[in-house]
């Protein structure tokens, strides 16, 4: 049978990895199965072929093999390692961003490797992972199990794109995070020397910012700014 289209599916569907550009949707129902690219799943990263179905916490407790892995809708999907400045720049936002909110009692920040589980949202089996992820206080108490991954989507997601991560790439990951109830996202892109806003609502960035720009917590982080020039030194 060819593997180009097996069959057309109907709801209940899970997507299972395959070859490099496509993912295969399987359908319990019918129990057969059809292609889709994978630029349409998760265009930020890399699908990892015959994976098989994958939950949050198997993917979590993957063994380190340099890899970041995250899974979105039952398919495992992986980024390689960061470059040093990607590294500086997440590993310095996290800590100005984490004294901030400890100083204030606004509630926690994870680093990278902080994975979030986004099912609760509706988003079935799907853990996104960002570079500095922030939880308000009264959230915390919801986290009943912290040996296992964040179980809702962060309030605020900050990514740093990596030299290989276009804009509408990660364009895509904000999206994910704020259908799944994100109130801010942040995509810094030290190429570009700039910072893309998004927010509830937004199907492109509403902000731009540039080196002379402050960040700004806004209601999300209330009193919290920082230079975008410092951010990308």
């Amino acid at each position: 049978m060819s593997p180009s289209l097996w069959a057309t599916a109907h709801a209940c569907s899970i997507l299972l990895p395959v070859i490099a550009q496509h993912t295969q949707t399987w359908d319990y129902k019918s129990m057969e199965a059809y292609e889709m690219p994978s630029d349409t799943l998760a265009p930020w990263a890399e699908i990892v072929s015959n994976a098989g179905p994958m939950t949050v916490e198997t993917m979590r407790v993957l063994p380190d093999d340099g890899w970041q892995y995250e899974v979105v809708e039952g398919v495992l999907v992986r980024v390689g390692g960061s470059s040093y400045r990607a590294t500086r720049i997440a590993g310095r936002f996290f800590a100005v961003l984490l004294s901030y909110v400890l100083a204030h009692s606004l509630g926690d920040v994870t680093p990278p490797a902080g994975t979030y589980d986004l099912d609760a949202s509706g988003r079935s089996s799907t853990g996104l992972v960002p570079d500095v992820g922030y939880i308000r206080a009264d959230r915390l108490p919801f986290i009943t199990d912290p040996d296992k991954a964040v179980p809702f989507a962060p309030d605020l997601a900050a990514e740093v794109a990596s030299t290989n991560q276009s804009r509408k790439a990660l364009g895509a990951k904000a999206t994910r995070y704020l259908e799944a109830g994100t109130r801010l996202v942040w995509i810094i892109d030290p190429r570009r020397q700039e910072v893309y806003v998004w927010r509830q609502g937004d199907t492109r960035p509403g902000v731009t910012l540039r080196t002379g720009d402050l960040l700004d917590g806004e209601a999300v982080i209330p009193g919290f700014t920082h230079p975008v020039a410092a951010l990308l030194t």
